[in-house]
Formats: C-alpha cells, sequence, structure tokens
C-alpha cells in the first residue's frame, strides 16, 4: 500500500543505531508477528480498541479508528480526568459510529495510571493522545504489554523523552508490533504525492524549504478555585512547556515533519533562531513563547527557515515552500512549478488524512504487515525540541548536543498539589545541556 511504503522511508538506515535486541527478542518478534498473522489475517474478527486521553483529538481519534474499520470495537477508556472521559462518552455517544461504542463502567479509568489499566485489558490497539508529556511512558507501557499503537504527535518535550521513545519504537520493530504516527501529513494523498515527485527530482535538488505555521490563539479553560495547581496545569497543558513542549513542539512539529521529509528523514545538522513572549504575556499563559522563527541546517548546505507564531488579529498562513535548482513547490498545495516542463497540481480524490492513517494501522494488522512510523516521529519531536532551545537559549543547537542532552522537564512527582512553574526562557540568559 502506498500509504505504508511512505510512512515506513527513511528508517532503514537509522535502526541499526539502536538495535539493542538480544537473540531472544528477535524470537519473541517472530512469535509475535506470527500471532498477529494468525488472529487477523482473516479480516473477519473484532479488534478491540483502547483510548487513553479522551480530549478533543483523542475522542476523534476513536471516531477515526471505529471508520476505518468495522470490525472494530471501542472496549477501554482512560483520562487523567474522569469529566473529561465522561464528555468523551457523550459525544462518541452521538456518533454514526456509536453502536461500536462498547465501554462499560467498569472499563474507564481515570488517574495518573489509568493508562496502566488500559495495557492490563484485552484490547488490540491503543490510541495515545494525551498530552505530550506523558507519551513516552505510555508508549513504553502499549509496547511493553504487546499493543499495537496509534501515537499522537508530538512524542515527547525533552530529549530524555525522545531517547526513551526511540528505543520504545526499536522493542516495537522487534516484537512485530505496528505503530502509526498522528503525523497525518505523511497519510495525506496529495501530499504523499506531491512529495513523491519532489523526491523524484521534479523541481531538482534542494536549495531551500520554508515553513510557515502562523495561526490564531488556542483554548485556555481558566482556573478553578477547588483546582490544584497541578490540576490546574494539566487542564490548561497547552502553556506549560514541560506538557506541551511549547506551541513550536505541540502544533508546529507537523511543518518540522515536512521538512524533516522533504529532507529524506535526515535530520538537520544545527539550527539557530529567535523567538518570544509579545502578546501573551500573563500568568495564565504559564511560562511558553507565543512566536518563534528557527533556521536549521543540514551537512549538505540546505536549509529550512520555519516560522510559527500564535497571535490573534494577525496574518495566518500554513504552508510548505520549497525551492529547488530547477523549480518550486507548494506541499499542502499540492502544487510543483518546474523552470523547464509543465507545471502540475494534484487532483485526485481528497479523503480526510485522518481517516487514513487508521486505515493504515489495520489494515496491516488485517494483512499480517507492520508498520513503524516510530523514527521519523521521534526525529520531527527532536527538531521541534531543539529549535525551542535554540530560541530559548539563543544559541546554536546541534542535533548531536540535542541528542545527547540530559535535561529532564517532568515534575518532581505526579500528584494533586502544588507544581513549579519555571521561569519564562530569556535568551543569552537560559542555559540547556
Amino acid at each position: 500500500m502506498k500509504n505504508d511504503q511512505q510512512a515506513s522511508h527513511g528508517q532503514g538506515a537509522t535502526r541499526r543505531g539502536f538495535l539493542q535486541g538480544s537473540a531472544a527478542a528477535v524470537l519473541g518478534a517472530t512469535g509475535t508477528l506470527a500471532w498477529q498473522r494468525a488472529v487477523h489475517a482473516a479480516g473477519s474478527d473484532i479488534l478491540k480498541v483502547g483510548l487513553i486521553g479522551c480530549g478533543g483529538r483523542g475522542t476523534s481519534a476513536a471516531v477515526n479508528a471505529l471508520r476505518a474499520d468495522p470490525n472494530t470495537r471501542l472496549t477501554v477508556m482512560a483520562d487523567i480526568f474522569r469529566d473529561r472521559l465522561e464528555q468523551s462518552r457523550r459525544i462518541l455517544a452521538r456518533q454514526p459510529v456509536a453502536d461500536r461504542v462498547q465501554v462499560p463502567d467498569e472499563n474507564c479509568f481515570d488517574d495518573f495510571d489509568c493508562y496502566k489499566r488500559v495495557m492490563e485489558s484485552d484490547v488490540d490497539v491503543v490510541l495515545l493522545c494525551t498530552p505530550p508529556h506523558f507519551r513516552p511512558a505510555h508508549l513504553e507501557a502499549a509496547v511493553q504489554a504487546g499493543k499495537h499503537i496509534f501515537c499522537e504527535k508530538p512524542v515527547a518535550v525533552d530529549a530524555p523523552g525522545v531517547g526513551k521513545v526511540l528505543q520504545t519504537v526499536e522493542l516495537a520493530r522487534q516484537k512485530g508490533l505496528t505503530i502509526v504516527s498522528g503525523l497525518c501529513w505523511r497519510y495525506d494523498l496529495g501530499v504523499l504525492e506531491t512529495m513523491k515527485r519532489i523526491h523524484d527530482g521534479a523541481i531538482g535538488e534542494i536549495i531551500t524549504i520554508q515553513e510557515n505555521y502562523l495561526t490564531g490563539t488556542l483554548w485556555h479553560r481558566g482556573r478553578q478555585p477547588h483546582w490544584s495547581e497541578m490540576e490546574y496545569q494539566i487542564r490548561n497543558w497547552l502553556y506549560f512547556t514541560w506538557l506541551s513542549g511549547d506551541h513550536i513542539v505541540e502544533q508546529h512539529v507537523h511543518s518540522l515533519d515536512k521538512a524533516l521529509w522533504i529532507m529524506k528523514d535526515q535530520p538537520p545538522k544545527l539550527c539557530y533562531g529567535l523567538g518570544g513572549r509579545q502578546v501573551r504575556t500573563g500568568p495564565e499563559f504559564g511560562n511558553i513563547y507565543d512566536h518563534f522563527a528557527v533556521c536549521y541546517e543540514w551537512p549538505n548546505g540546505t536549509r529550512a527557515f520555519a516560522y510559527t507564531r500564535q497571535m490573534a488579529n494577525c496574518f495566518n498562513e500554513t504552508e510548505d515552500y520549497v525551492w529547488g535548482t530547477n523549480g518550486t513547490a507548494r506541499v499542502l498545495a499540492n502544487t510543483i512549478e518546474p523552470r523547464s516542463g509543465t507545471a502540475w497540481r494534484y487532483t485526485g480524490d481528497r479523503p480526510s488524512m485522518y481517516d487514513l492513517e487508521h486505515q493504515a494501522l489495520f489494515s496491516a494488522l488485517r494483512e499480517g504487515r507492520t508498520i513503524n512510523n516510530g523514527v521519523y516521529m521521534a526525529y520531527s519531536t527532536m527538531m521541534a525540541i531543539m529549535g525551542r532551545e535554540a530560541c530559548y537559549t539563543g544559541q546554536v543547537i546541534t542535533w548531536e548536543k540535542a541528542m545527547q542532552s540530559t535535561v529532564d522537564l517532568s515534575p518532581a512527582k505526579y500528584e494533586w498539589g502544588d507544581v513549579v512553574v519555571p521561569p519564562v526562557a530569556i535568551p543569552g540568559k537560559t542555559t540547556w545541556s
């Protein structure tokens, strides 16, 4: 399937660097894959799905999963907040797929460890849709439990998290488990065809990329007097770097992933940039910035200029511009304009990319194949993290330094109490190692 081939592109050259398994692990992987083929190849049995993270994205992902395969059932749900879980249940009950939402009260879990209950259940597939901070732990638990995975973007908020994810996705490969990433543009048919033509040389060698993710502001849920600081921060997770990674990581990762994809999933050698907090300056906005501008450089001299902004009443645009030695391309517009030859625009079908990524996952399970999007989803996340830190510190950040960083943004403990909010980063004063 074309989607699967593109989704796995570029991983062969990088997997060897993370191979840590023994002969026993390889034998275990063979057994897992054989079981998968035996159980699911007929295409007529029920695949059970568990949802972890019942916010808007998680609820939508559950609908996508149920639409992707008529023999799927949502049987377990988990969220750190019970009210969010119950709201998701009410929304799902109104969907056309409501008859396949079969989640009894005893299969609903809500606390910091709720994800563990999902892993202990008999679900075949888990949807990981919590705030990004929790992704490395949830992904590791899912692979250890032998679950197939839909993993929302980004996959971490700091370098230790990315390192853990890379180890986990290698273990998933050994065990024959499928991981499909929520970097959904990798499954969009128009973007796939545009990228194929770029890689086939339609605009020559890549010289420059410009990534724009210029958008308005997002939601804020306010503060209730009975909430602890921990609850307040998690309910407003977008505004705290330890939870979201800042919006360059949480949102702009889509654009950075396309730049990585254009460069055939080879990471940049370094980046530098600038950013700040010009409009969202109040304490309700935690410690994140509201704009970033980052220049990424690759070993061959190609540069990507990446701009992201979350401000109201400003010019908005989300697009990927590519300049080559023989022309230009716009990735989201699905257009190619060579200096010589005929211009091209994608005119084919445009099904939902959110549905397509889940169709790829369940088709792979039915056919006894595996998809592992793990390396590129980790690399795209690291690109975003190194860009953030280049702006936070005002320094050049190399890929090597980023991969070796030991800065862990995790809180001291997970409980309903006080959580320190680090100060807003100041370039030239803030450090990162």
